[in-house]
């Protein structure tokens, strides 16, 4: 017997595909938020880290260095004359 209201059949899928959505959506933020934890850590008890980060995130140099940052283009594809 199939009623037809908020408790139908179909609305009870879409229910519970929202739902499985929803929960790899958390599991996914939990191992985000454990990574950064995981990163903060390391970044406030190793020097050499935190020189690394600086370096690569916020391009931070010495003062005796240059840094140069290359900016790859996507290559013109080749147009065919065939």
């Amino acid at each position: 017997m199939l009623f037809f209201d908020r408790n139908d059949v179909a609305s009870q899928y879409d229910y519970r595909t929202k739902v499985n959505k929803l929960e790899e959506e958390k599991e996914f933020y939990n191992k985000e938020i454990a990574q950064a934890e995981k990163d903060l850590q390391e970044l406030t008890t190793n020097s050499e880290k935190l020189e690394k980060f600086a370096r690569e995130r916020y391009l931070m140099k010495r003062d005796n260095e240059d840094v140069f940052v290359i900016i790859e283009t996507q290559a013109k594809e080749k147009e065919s004359f065939f």
